[in-house]
């Protein structure tokens, strides 16, 4: 099989955490936006109602939207997910966990709506921040330290965590570094998921776009206050 993933060409977002999964996995993949003429065609696909909003991975006929679903989806296929039921059944509310974090990294710069620059909602945006910070950081930080295993399977979800990881280095990496103590296993996972050998090529390679201010990972130094 050979799939297709629609997403936007500029940013990591979340597709970056379906484009991990592929390329760990050694799967033939294209992402189609970046390709000549592929903006049109995921716009033609939106315009269809075949999905609500980008990522979205196509499988020959079918399509599936939504980023833990497409990791559910992806995740036996790929080796990446085991066989029994029960088990990918807690990987999948692992993942939703881990798209609420995302949703709440998001909120901190653009907490009003995302139509509205983050220059127009500058003071919510500091105080959604220093919550985010000193409150659903931690928490988030700590359930998860609290589930990883430091020599234990590599599934769809470490490998989100690590992006996760990532990402918060660079979007919050005052807050992070305040934090590293109590994280030390999430850290080891990060470094372990980093030297997988698709990985390091990818993340070593032009395919793995830099953290930008237009992804959902932005580097304000105000919210890292």
């Amino acid at each position: 099989m050979k799939y297709e993933l629609f997403y936007w060409p500029e940013i990591q977002g979340r597709g970056e955490f379906v484009r991990l999964a592929l390329e760990d996995a050694g799967a033939r993949y294209t992402d189609v936006a970046r390709e000549p003429k592929g903006m049109p065609r995921m716009m033609r696909l939106l315009a269809a109602k075949r999905a609500f909003a980008p990522p979205f991975l196509q499988a020959g006929q079918l399509i599936v939207a939504q980023t833990a679903n497409i990791l559910h989806y992806l995740g036996p296929k790929l080796g990446l997910a085991p066989a029994s039921e029960s088990r990918r059944a807690e990987l999948h509310s692992a993942q939703l966990t881990i798209m609420d974090w995302v949703a709440e990294v998001h909120d901190t710069h653009h907490p009003i709506a995302s139509s509205l620059y983050y220059e127009d909602q500058l003071e919510e945006a500091k105080r959604r921040a220093a919550v985010f910070r000193d409150e659903r950081l931690p928490k988030f930080l700590g359930y998860f330290e609290a589930s990883v295993s430091p020599r234990g399977r590599i599934s769809y979800v470490e490998l989100s965590l690590f992006q996760m990881i990532e990402g918060l280095r660079y979007a919050f990496p005052n807050a992070m570094k305040k934090q590293r103590r109590k994280y030390p296993k999430l850290a080891a996972l990060h470094d372990r998921v980093a030297q997988r050998p698709n990985l390091a090529a990818y993340l070593g390679s032009e395919r793995r776009l830099a953290f930008n201010q237009a992804g959902i990972f932005r580097n304000y130094p105000e919210l890292d206050a």
